[in-house]
């Protein structure tokens, strides 16, 4: 029986992570535990904790630094599971996703584990995905990852280091550590599998004010990560033109906050890209 261990970075919300749990109970699975690494000033957590301590074993870490990777490796330092993972405070996991991470890591030999997201409201959520179940490559690393729906063998995570923490919420350079990650897996040998079915619920944020307000500095993690593992010149090369694109239609049909994001998106991908030879290695 796999042992998992969820390890939740969370700041600024509180009924969210009850809903999570709700999710996680429902799993019905015997051996999991819940690490919740808190950034909070307040102690708007503890209730929540409270109210689910009996029900689920929970480690609750306080850390004063608002950082999403290192509170993750905080999390990932205390997790006693085969395998971790990482779900946001805003995450749901669609009942019989732990079985489905257990029996799908068995059947494929995987060390590392990937889905897509899925939107509250039906299908897929933000992002590109890849449309198939296959092995992960530095090709369609890039298509196969979000950190919230990211499954690793607790050694080999521990064995990368865990997430860069040069990257993330909370950094310049504010995505695509998940991409980084399985990346450096991949670097190292270790089998990685994209399961298509294996969907984790998360709000759908493209194109709102936050998505638009936060594209830049997304735009430059992605940038970084694509400079750092150098995948085939078509496959970087698309996410410089698409976005540009994006403002080109978007202007065209006057959706000037739409263009805005794209444009962004762009600055901030190229800006990452060319600051990459002061960020090689992990942390």
């Amino acid at each position: 029986m796999t042992r998992f261990s969820l390890v939740v970075a969370t700041m600024g919300r509180d009924a969210d992570i009850a809903v999570l749990l709700d999710s996680v109970l429902a799993q019905a699975w015997p051996d999991v535990e819940i690490i919740i690494v808190d950034q909070n000033k307040d102690n708007r957590v503890a209730p929540v904790v409270a109210a689910y301590e009996k029900r689920l074993p929970i480690i609750h870490i306080r850390t004063p630094r608002p950082h999403a990777n290192a509170a993750r490796n905080l999390g990932l330092g205390r997790a006693g599971g085969d395998v971790v993972a990482f779900p946001d405070d805003d995450c749901i996991l669609p009942p019989g996703t732990l079985s489905k991470v257990a029996r799908t890591m068995e059947h494929e030999g995987a060390d590392v584990l990937t889905g897509p997201s899925a939107s509250p409201a039906g299908g897929l959520g933000s992002g590109r995905w890849q449309p198939e179940s296959a092995p992960i490559t530095l090709r369609n690393v890039w298509t196969s990852v979000i950190e919230f729906n990211l499954w690793l063998k607790r050694g080999v995570a521990v064995a990368l280091g865990g997430f860069d923490e040069k990257l993330g919420p909370g950094s310049v350079y504010g995505s695509a550590e998940g991409n980084d990650l399985v990346a450096r897996a991949i670097a190292a040998g270790h089998r990685c599998w994209y399961e298509r079915p294996l969907e984790v619920i998360h709000p759908d944020k493209r194109l709102t004010d936050v998505a638009t307000a936060r594209a830049y500095t997304y735009g430059a993690g992605l940038g970084v990560v694509l400079a750092r593992h150098r995948p085939p010149f078509m496959t970087w090369f698309a996410f410089f033109w698409r976005p540009l694109v994006g403002v080109a239609v978007s202007l065209l049909r006057g959706r000037r906050h739409h263009a805005g994001y794209y444009w962004q998106t762009f600055r901030g991908r190229l800006a990452g890209f060319r600051a990459q030879p002061g960020l090689d290695g992990a942390a």
